[in-house]
């Protein structure tokens, strides 16, 4: 017989990778430093996945900062699983957002990564630079629908 492991996730994750920071949101009482700079790995609408060199206690609070150009995106999350991966040697830490406005953010962030992306490849494409407000505008007209069903 097959051991299956129970599927505890309730949102569909999606693979996406952009930098983060992260810190905990309380220093614990031995003083030790946690906090580090990674990428996720993927994203859903209840948390993300990123990895990091050191564990992170699972129900620890953690503040996260994805930056973008000039602005930071800051959201708290709640540590529910860090697990060492066997291939990478690194912490696979899954976060679970506080509130929904946390979720959004990130919603906000993986769309102006994808959007920028977007603008690249379109640049490409083209053979000239595109403006990320071009970009954006042809994106949204592209894909905004689909990813709003995906998402909400």
């Amino acid at each position: 017989m097959i051991n299956r492991l129970k599927e505890k996730r309730r949102f569909i994750r999606h693979p996406i990778s952009f930098p983060l920071s992260y810190k905990l949101a309380r220093p614990p009482k031995s003083g030790r430093v946690i906090e580090g700079n990674s990428t996720t790995v993927n994203i859903s609408k209840g948390g993300l996945l990123f990895s990091a060199k050191k564990p992170v206690g699972e129900t620890s609070r953690i503040i996260i900062k994805m930056p973008f150009q000039d602005k930071i995106f800051t959201v708290r999350a709640k540590v529910v699983h860090c697990r060492k991966s066997r291939d990478t040697k690194l912490y696979n830490i899954g976060v679970a957002f506080d509130r929904f406005s946390d979720a959004f953010k990130v919603k906000l962030v993986e769309q102006i990564y994808l959007i920028s992306e977007y603008r690249d490849l379109r640049s490409l494409q083209l053979g000239k630079e595109i403006s990320l407000e071009d970009a954006s505008r042809e994106w949204i007209k592209r894909y905004s629908e689909r990813f709003r069903r995906l998402y909400w």
